[in-house]
């Protein structure tokens, strides 16, 4: 029996929406599993508290503080960095040896395993640098560890700007530099953002390399090189000990929730700028 080139597209769809399917499925079970166990803990009390006895009782506030601190610190140094080597990667050289170095460099640097840049956080920041087990130092660590991200979603968004765009812009008399911050980033602003947004995610997420450099305090940090714990690094060390399976859940259903929010505020703001570039 011949099989037709229709049949064929609808097993092909079908296949492809059953694969869809199950990984929704997988996603939003994971979610849920979550916070049914967590959010039935989640009050006030355990969100403007500090931790007692280990983190058996009381609350996460210091964790939050510490997470807000440290991953905003990463991204506001890693987004510059990685927005200009990308200007410089696509406005002001010539495909070459020295653009292929880089674009190797940013794509091996994305294939290393977090643990591995908690390790050079630790011996470069921590113990060379003598930063000690602090913000800034989990902050560096992971401003390293996302530039990749950043770098190469920059880089698709520049360059997806028609050149017509340049052109016009040099036709009117701007230079490079005039071109590039008026014209070319404010087109592909929503792009830039997009990778700074999964930056952001990836920070708040990390665990293994802020062990290593931020440290694991329950106190509330009152200095750039005072230690802390983020929520994710709470979890699992409440998880991991056994220490208090409860504030466990509650904690990872507040890092879910918080990364949910980002995600469909960023995701909303994106649009608003793509209309208006538009």
């Amino acid at each position: 029996m011949k099989i037709t080139p229709a049949a064929s597209q609808r097993f092909v769809v079908a296949f492809l929406w059953l694969i869809t399917s199950i990984t929704l499925l997988v996603l939003l079970f994971i979610i849920g599993y979550i916070l049914v166990h967590g959010l039935g803990h989640i009050n006030w009390s355990f969100l403007t508290e500090s931790s007692r006895r280990m983190g058996r009782e009381g609350g996460i506030f210091p964790m939050i503080v510490g997470t807000i601190l440290v991953t905003g610190l990463a991204v506001i140094i890693a987004a510059p960095v990685g927005v200009l080597t990308t200007i410089y990667l696509t406005e002001y050289t010539r495909e070459g040896k020295l653009t292929s170095i880089i674009r190797f460099g940013t794509d091996c640097l994305a294939a290393i395993p977090s643990i591995i840049f908690g390790l050079f956080g630790f011996v470069f920041f921590v113990v060379v640098l003598r930063m000690g087990f602090s913000i800034i130092s989990g902050a560096l660590t992971l401003a390293i560890m996302v530039l990749p991200t950043i770098i190469r979603t920059s880089e698709e968004a520049i360059r997806a700007v028609p050149k017509s765009y340049r052109e016009v812009s040099y036709g009117l008399g701007s230079t490079r530099w005039q071109m590039v911050t008026k014209v070319v980033l404010k087109s592909a602003l929503p792009g830039i953002g997009t990778g700074i947004v999964l930056s952001i995610g990836r920070c708040i997420s990390e665990t293994a390399a802020v062990m290593l450099t931020a440290g694991s305090a329950l106190r509330m940090p009152d200095s750039p090189f005072a230690s802390v714990r983020t929520l994710s690094l709470h979890f699992y060390i409440l998880s991991r000990e056994g220490i208090s399976m409860e504030n466990a859940y509650a904690t990872a259903s507040v890092l879910i929730i918080t990364i949910l929010v980002i995600n469909v505020i960023a995701y909303l703001l994106m649009r608003r700028l793509a209309a208006k570039v538009r």
